[in-house]
Order: C-alpha cells, then structure tokens, then sequence
C-alpha cells in the first residue's frame, strides 16, 4: 500500500537527514532497517527505494565512490519550510511520530480534528499513481441527495484541515473540486487516463486563496495595512504565497479575491484594513457592519 511505502521512505529520508555529511553505509543502512521493521534490506531494494524516493519527493540519496557511504546533500535544508517537499515531509514524518508516540505520550500531544474525508486519501493516490479512474458518491452542502459521478482524479490539495480532490468529471464534461470529506463512498474503475500534460496544482491554484479555482478569473493586486502584533504574525506565516511588505504593517497581494478570502480578512477583525480595491473593501466593511447588528444590544 502507498501509505506503507510513504512510511519507509520518509524513514530512509530521515535517517540520511540525521546522518549528516557522513551518511551512512548500506551495511548500516540494512542493520537499521532490520531493526526497525523487522526483515532483511538488500542492495536490490535499497536502489529501488532511492529512485521512488527522488521521484516522489525530488530528494536524492547520493553514493561517495570513495568511501561507498550514502548521504543527501544539504540534508538539513529538506525541512526547510522553502522546500517543495517540506511540507509533505514534514506532515508524513509528524503523523509517523505520533503514531509511534501515542502510548507513551498519551495526553501531552494535542492536535486539531481533521474531517474523516482524509480516509479516501490513499484509494485516491493510489488511482492517481496507476491512472484509473473514479467512481464517487458526492453529496454537496444543502443537497439531500448524493449525485454519482466519474472523474479523472488529477491532484490532492490540502486547506484548513481538509483535504480536496481536483478532477475532471465526465458527466459536467469540467474541471470541478471536491471536498473529501463530502464524498459518501468511492470505487476505483478499471478505465485508465492521462492527466493534462504539465499539469501543475501550485501553477492553478497560484492566484487563489484556498481551494477556489481561480481559472479565467483576474488576479488583482490586494493592499491592507495591519496593526504592528498582526504585521508579525504575517511575517511568520504569510497570508499567500504573493504576500509582499511593503512597508512596515503594508502588505500586498496578488489573488483573484474570492469567498475564502474574504472569509478570512473579516476574521482577522480591526487588526486588518483592506485599502484596494475598494469592491474588496467595501465587502469586508459590509460583513463587519452586519456582524456589529447581531449585538446591537449590547
């Protein structure tokens, strides 16, 4: 199974990581894998793993002729937040933790729920990675019925706690997204595709915040200024991938500005306040005014 696999790669990965410049021979290699899975590690399997691994996390297990040790150059920077394989390394490799933690640490780790919808995750990759086609049972918000539907499942994306399916529906002859997590059963086809060539979700989504698709929608430059303990939150961890700072507590963007964002410029509250464009601005005054006359009261 893929999420079997996943796991002895990012255990490979990690061991390489925390090798440092000296790495580590096969020998060595084998006598820890042994140990932690418990059967033999040969040379056929490890040349095997060192290819899946460079070509699921673009992360590449080098060989020194010299010494015939094994490393990864410039370990410490794959988890390096800027790396394109971080955050699924970093996400595989925390969920392995924990699992292995749970006895032990029972009550001293706390994380947010995530929806059930992350079930179908491997079925899902498992299609993506063969071509095959599938067969769901979808049932969106403020429909009573699930509609059944068959898609070409391109890609996996993740936002807020929930995972989302982006995939070509044979019956709305369309690109569509679908929230896991809304899907009620699945069945993988034998019917077999191709995904578009070059197909790329950072590229589609780049101008989007959050699950929307920005396709054949304007990007538009957004400018809001933020209080100075919000402008250091922001910082840290940037509203967008195009979040630039202008000047101290300016910051810009360039998105299409749909429903998510405008969700959360409203919840950032009077910490924030949206400039351009002013259509934008005046949304969020409106929803801010709306939420002020629930507690007129008060």
């Amino acid at each position: 199974m893929i999420q079997e696999l996943l796991n002895k790669y990012l255990w490979l990965v990690n061991q390489f990581v925390n090798a440092g410049d000296s790495g580590l021979t096969l020998p060595e290699v084998s006598r820890r894998w042994e140990d932690r899975w418990g059967v033999p590690y040969n040379r056929r399997s490890f040349c095997n793993h060192r290819e899946a691994i460079s070509e699921v996390f673009g992360v590449d297990i080098e060989c020194d002729r010299a010494t015939n040790r094994y490393f990864i150059r410039g370990g410490e920077d794959i988890f390096d937040e800027a790396g394109n394989a971080a955050w699924l390394i970093n996400t595989f490799t925390v969920n392995n933790l924990l699992s292995l933690s749970r006895e032990r640490l029972r009550g001293r780790i706390s994380v947010e729920p995530v929806p059930s919808g992350q079930k179908w995750l491997t079925s899902i990759m498992e299609a993506m990675d063969s071509g095959h086609l599938l067969r769901i049972s979808y049932r969106k918000y403020g429909q009573d019925e699930a509609s059944q539907l068959n898609v070409r499942p391109y890609g996996l994306k993740e936002h807020e706690r929930r995972w989302y399916l982006i995939a070509w529906c044979e019956e709305r002859n369309a690109q569509r997204v679908y929230a896991l997590d809304r899907i009620c059963s699945l069945e993988v086809r034998e019917d077999t595709f191709k995904p578009p060539r070059g197909f790329d979700l950072d590229e589609l989504f780049a101008g989007s915040f959050g699950i929307y698709n920005p396709a054949g929608k304007k990007i538009q430059r957004v400018l809001f200024k933020a209080d100075g303990r919000e402008s250091s939150y922001l910082r840290d961890l940037p509203m967008h991938s195009s979040q630039k700072e202008l000047s101290p507590g300016l910051f810009e963007l360039r998105v299409v500005p749909d429903d998510n964002l405008l969700i959360e410029l409203c919840r950032r509250g009077s910490r924030i306040e949206v400039l351009e464009p002013q259509e934008l601005r005046e949304k969020v005054a409106g929803e801010h005014r709306k939420a002020a006359d629930l507690y007129e009261d008060i």
